[in-house]
């Protein structure tokens, strides 16, 4: 069975995606600027209201995924903030400066998140090289890449979402996102063998995810 991801970026909508049958979210801040860490206070007021799995987003500012000393620093304390509120996962992905996943760095904050699950977002998206990129992914610790195969969307991207499903092998999750809908979501699945995706279920253009679509998502 297919699961759904929604992409918060606010309570209102971490809650229509709760009521209307999403099997996680995850939880941001900054639309805008294609997701940002989330106030510590409205992750603790949401977990209070919410049973479902809520994955955090650690991103100090939008932009590229290459950091400073003092931007790592501050998403080594956010994620310990959040990791007191027994969230269930972290959502983050660092970049060195050729675009390649940062070893190092994704690593000390896997660990730091310890006990709980990591997935590497659309910082996959801008890095070199498919095969070599979802192998440092893996030696990092991540259970999860969420992508859009490198392309612009995931229509764009399907090819390279079947092969990274194939070459992955059981060995991560390969979340599917990046222009997802209900329109596009069953041709993706069947195509690409995916079983996890992720949408902001946003369809006017506003802030809030729609309830119709977030249903729609699930039940194709």
């Amino acid at each position: 069975m297919s699961k759904i991801e929604i992409a918060c970026f606010n309570p209102e909508s971490a809650i229509i995606a709760y009521e209307n049958g999403a099997d996680r979210i995850e939880l941001c801040d900054g639309l805008s600027e294609g997701g940002t860490t989330p106030d510590f206070e409205i992750t603790k007021q949401l977990r209070e209201k919410i049973s479902i799995p809520i994955f955090v987003m650690i991103r100090p500012r939008g932009g590229d995924f290459t950091y400073s000393d003092e931007e790592f620093e501050q998403m080594k304390l956010e994620l310990i903030q959040l990791k007191s509120l027994t969230v269930d996962g972290f959502v983050f992905g660092i970049l060195d400066e050729n675009d390649e996943v940062n070893i190092q760095q994704n690593k000390e904050l896997v660990e730091l998140a310890e006990p709980y699950p990591c997935t590497f977002h659309r910082a996959f998206d801008r890095a070199k090289d498919l095969e070599n990129s979802l192998e440092k992914v893996i030696e990092c610790g991540f259970k999860t890449i969420l992508t859009s195969g490198q392309k612009p969307n995931v229509s764009e991207g399907k090819e390279n979402l079947k092969t990274l499903v194939e070459l992955s092998n059981g060995r991560i999750e390969i979340l599917v996102g990046g222009g997802l809908r209900s329109r596009n979501i069953q041709e993706l699945r069947e195509f690409t063998k995916a079983g996890y995706f992720h949408s902001s279920a946003i369809t006017d253009g506003g802030a809030f995810a729609n309830a119709d679509e977030v249903v729609a998502l699930k039940n194709k």
